[in-house]
C-alpha cells in the first residue's frame, strides 16, 4: 500500500471523508475541521493526522481495534478525541462509519455559541 507522504494527500482523503456524509460540510482553510451546532466533531490536526470525537463506548472500541491512542494537542489530551492512522484514513468506506459516529454524537451535545454570533460590548 502506498504511503501517504503529504499533508496535501491526507487532507484530500479527509475531504473525500467528509463529502461521503449528506450533513457534512468542511470548514476550515490551514486547519480542516467539521462541527455542528458549534461543536467540533472531526479535525486535520497540525501534526497531519485526522481526529474523531467519539462517546466514551465508541471511543474505547477504536483505540482496541486500531491501537491508536487520544488525541495529544495544545500540551493537552484531548480526551473525546482519537488519533486516526493513516492506514484507516486510507480506507474511506471503513473510516466512513466512524465518521458517521462522531456526527451522530456531535448531534447529541449542546449547542455552543459561535464567535460569529457574538457581540462587543
Amino acid at each position: 500500500m502506498e504511503t501517504l507522504n503529504s499533508r496535501n494527500d491526507k487532507v484530500a482523503l479527509y475531504d473525500k471523508l467528509v463529502a461521503s456524509h449528506p450533513n457534512a460540510v468542511r470548514k476550515g482553510d490551514t486547519m480542516p475541521y467539521t462541527s455542528l451546532n458549534g461543536n467540533m466533531y472531526s479535525y486535520f490536526t497540525k501534526d497531519d493526522y485526522l481526529a474523531l470525537k467519539l462517546p466514551a463506548q465508541k471511543r474505547e472500541e477504536f483505540i482496541k481495534k486500531y491501537d491508536t491512542g487520544l488525541v495529544f494537542q495544545y500540551g493537552i489530551v484531548q480526551k473525546e478525541y482519537v488519533q486516526v492512522p493513516d492506514s484507516l484514513l486510507r480506507n474511506t468506506e471503513e473510516l466512513k462509519a466512524w465518521f458517521f459516529d462522531s456526527h451522530n454524537y456531535a448531534t447529541t451535545l449542546k449547542p455552543k455559541p459561535t464567535a460569529k454570533g457574538k457581540k462587543k460590548e
